[in-house]
């Protein structure tokens, strides 16, 4: 090995001592924030044995409050997953007046309190809110009831999908749809025959994690549920009254659940991964 050789890798790497310190305290972290945690919970899930931990998650309220993040996933995950290709491809492949502002509206869920998301659709369509007349005068219900929850949920996930395309679709740039138009194609066949076979991984890695927070979700959620047992309490909100009702086993059973759906989300993350390196590289894998 040369010395200019031996200089540059004496530059790039560290000590063993200093990467073993490293990796220690990385791993001493996760430890004690995460793998502990998950460990106590399924722990606790089956203090009582598994036909206790079965029970807790399998009688109606439980099954009700499954079947309510569901339904509230599956509307709100297409939906952020359309506004995420729309909006993407508005920031990266046009220039507009008002694109810096566009970009911030779109981090906006990252940066406002849950709570505060939830607040602003009670002082809307609350009974006591700017559409609350209108809407008890149609018989429309939307906080305390399941449209409330789905645009809290909305809200709080839209810049998932949005915020893995915009970075990706910038740096692929405009040659290959320019190309396509030059060539005679429209806008709708280059988007579905050039762009979206290109951005096709980042799309499904932003919606892994939409879905992710949306199932999650509970600070936007409490505020407009209403806490209605067996009709708006999503699998969050059910874990919070069973842990308040000192039903702890049946508190961390749910829980549990909850935890065993984001560990299939992060399988179907890492696979994207393996199956796609550059995924996380800003390439869209074509």
């Amino acid at each position: 090995m040369s010395a200019v050789a031996r200089r540059h890798r004496g530059a790039t790497e560290d000590p063993a001592w200093a990467k073993a310190l490293v990796i220690g305290t990385v791993m001493a972290f996760l430890a004690l924030v995460l793998i502990l945690p998950l460990i106590a919970v399924f722990a606790e899930a089956l203090r009582k044995g598994l036909d206790a931990a079965l029970a807790a998650v399998t009688n109606a309220d439980a099954l009700a409050a499954v079947k309510l993040t569901l339904i509230t996933a599956a509307i709100a995950v297409p939906f952020n997953a359309i506004f995420g290709l729309c909006a993407s491809w508005a920031v990266a492949k046009h220039d507009f007046w008002g694109k810096p502002f566009l970009i911030t509206l779109i981090d906006l869920p990252f940066s406002v309190s849950p709570v505060v998301a939830g607040l602003i659709y009670v002082l809307v369509f609350g009974l006591q809110g700017w559409m609350g007349e209108w809407l008890l005068d149609n018989d429309l219900k939307i906080i305390f009831a399941v449209p409330g929850i789905v645009l809290a949920t909305i809200f709080v996930t839209f810049p998932f999908v949005a915020r893995e395309l915009i970075p990706l679709m910038q740096e692929q740039g405009n040659s290959e749809e320019e190309a396509a138009v030059s060539m005679g194609a429209g806008g709708l066949y280059t988007f579905w025959r050039v762009t979206a076979p290109n951005v096709r991984w980042g799309l499904l890695y932003g919606v892994l994690l939409c879905n992710a927070r949306a199932m999650g979700e509970f600070g936007a959620v409490s505020v407009v549920s209403g806490h209605i047992r067996g009709l708006t309490n999503t699998m969050p909100l059910h874990v919070e009254i069973l842990y308040n009702e000192y039903d702890f086993v049946g508190a961390f059973a749910v829980a549990a659940l909850l935890c065993l759906l984001a560990v299939v989300t992060l399988v179907l993350k890492t696979a994207l991964e393996v199956a796609q390196p550059d995924v996380r590289a800003g390439r869209g894998g074509h």
